[in-house]
């Protein structure tokens, strides 16, 4: 009588099992968009950090320009004040970037202090001696280029987030993204995109009243 003798079960070794355990998962991860969500999540924390590089920029930019337009101008104390609160609001803001109201609060604080510098710009045209001074002239180029920055930032940033957000939307992706956690960003509103194309401006061409 024959004897029938059992085969055992063919089993990897264990670190042999866990090595391929991991080439399954990684190449599953691969094929449902993982990867790609970490890179576009990547990109979009790259631009929103050259965002609060420029604009970090422009309020450093602040301080040297209030000082030389009060060493022309030192009864425009509204201006200054004004300046110096926007800044002191801007300062105070610990944004987050993954919260819709923090970066509304953000936004507003931002373009109550372009507003500010505007104003404070204008002061210049009743001071043709403040007009004329160097440090100013170089202060109100550096502020223009920055608020240039700004613009080009923001908009990289805006399309960082959209191409994010657009791409753990779509099918299967969304399933992955679901999985894992990965939500839709805030973004920049769109009410204010003119606004922020364009510097504050200073008509240096025209006359102005002398001041006292």
């Amino acid at each position: 009588m024959a004897v029938t003798r059992a085969v055992p079960p063919f089993r990897l070794p264990s670190g042999a099992f866990r090595t391929f355990l991991v080439l399954v998962v990684a190449l599953s991860l691969s094929g449902c968009g993982y990867n790609t969500i970490q890179q576009k999540d990547e990109a979009v924390n790259a631009a929103w950090s050259q965002v609060l590089n420029v604009y970090k920029r422009r309020a450093d930019l602040v301080p040297n320009l209030v000082a030389t337009v009060k060493g022309y101008a030192e009864h425009e104390e509204a201006v200054f004040t004004e300046v110096a609160e926007a800044r002191a609001r801007v300062g105070s803001i610990n944004v987050d970037a993954n919260d819709p109201a923090s970066v509304e609060r953000f936004q507003q604080g931002q373009a109550q202090l372009q507003s500010a510098i505007g104003r404070l710009l204008l002061v210049s045209e009743a001071y043709p001696q403040l007009k004329a001074d160097q440090n100013f002239l170089q202060l109100q180029a550096q502020l223009e280029g920055t608020e240039n920055r700004i613009s080009v930032e923001r908009q990289r940033y805006i399309q960082a987030v959209q191409d994010y957000n657009t791409y753990i939307r779509q099918f299967p992706t969304n399933l992955t993204a679901m999985v894992f956690g990965y939500k839709p960003k805030p973004n920049f509103s769109v009410e204010d995109e003119a606004a922020i194309q364009q510097a504050p401006e200073v008509d240096f061409g025209r006359d102005a009243p002398a001041g006292g």
